[in-house]
């Protein structure tokens, strides 16, 4: 309609602003069409659902720690651009710099099933920031995700099966949260998972917090059980070191970003870190759907 009106329009600029308008509605139906195909690809039980996110510092000591820092910035700066709610709900900083590891919250629909595309491990290839000699270094950061499950789905945790561990809360930077033995840690022996808690002043509120996320990990671990493909489950993510990385992100001698399962790539490093994963994300879920369909 706006097509033929721009044609049939013998004013220039009459012509002109419909040509421009008709643009702007093709491109707002082209970003709909494209929601609408990542939400058809997100029909999981549980991709719906909000996510429990882990990164975890890997292989390189600080300059893993730096990276896993840099990676929390990445996925909160996503969290903001995709319109999630985020709370660090365990928190342990690197002994110089950076993080060791930090677990947090991300709430809103389809959290799960966007970010569990971003499980497995991380490498950074960059002139470090902490060698006097400026020589190149490879780093690695491990990142895990669950989905958070409602409190009606049944997990059996029973009482001798934890050991109950609590210590100082910590936050960012090393600041004491406060001056108690508030945060909690749950360990469930048979598994061998292992949680944390710290987000609230109250030891109990932190263990309410952590046997949420305890259940979520749990319940996870359980269907992989029944399904018996643990390997799913794990070697996504694998060990966090050389050879099992899932993307790369490298500063020098180039500037590249390649995830390695679906070969998306971007030359805008910074654009990536600055949380703008999207394109990767949507990569993986392409791949993997299509994979399971035409299987």
């Amino acid at each position: 309609m706006l097509l033929e009106l721009a044609e049939s329009e013998s004013n220039e600029e009459e012509s002109r602003k419909a040509l421009q308008e008709a643009a702007a509605s093709l491109d707002k139906g082209e970003k709909a069409f494209e929601k609408l195909e990542l939400q058809s690809l997100l029909s999981g039980e549980l991709d719906e659902k909000s996510a429990y996110v882990s990164l975890h510092a890997g292989a390189g000591g600080t300059e893993s720690c730096d990276w896993a820092d840099m990676l929390f910035r990445m996925y909160r700066r996503y969290c903001d651009i995709a319109g999630f709610k985020h709370e660090i709900l365990d928190f342990q900083a690197g002994d110089e710099a950076g993080i060791k590891r930090v677990m947090f919250l991300v709430e809103g629909p389809y959290a799960y099933g966007n970010l569990k595309a971003e499980r497995g491990v991380h490498r950074l290839v960059r002139i470090s920031p902490f060698d006097a000699n400026k020589r190149r270094h490879t780093s690695f950061a491990g990142l895990d995700v669950v989905a958070e499950i409602e409190d009606d789905i049944e997990v059996d945790i029973a009482e001798s099966d934890l050991r109950v561990d609590t210590y100082r809360a910590s936050g960012a930077g090393g600041q004491h949260v406060n001056t108690t033995d508030s945060a909690v840690r749950l360990t469930h022996l048979p598994s061998g998972i292992v949680v944390g808690c710290q987000a609230e002043r109250s030891q109990h509120m932190n263990r309410t917090k952590a046997m949420k996320v305890l259940r979520a990990k749990l319940y996870e671990w359980l269907l992989d059980q029944k399904r018996k493909d643990m390997e799913r489950f794990y070697s996504a993510k694998g060990e966090i070191a050389w050879g099992s990385q899932i993307r790369s992100y490298v500063m020098q001698p180039y500037t590249m970003v390649k995830d390695h399962r679906t070969s998306v790539q971007s030359s805008n490093v910074q654009s990536v870190l600055d949380g703008n994963i999207s394109e990767f994300i949507e990569g993986y879920l392409k791949k993997t759907v299509g994979a399971e369909t035409s299987g």
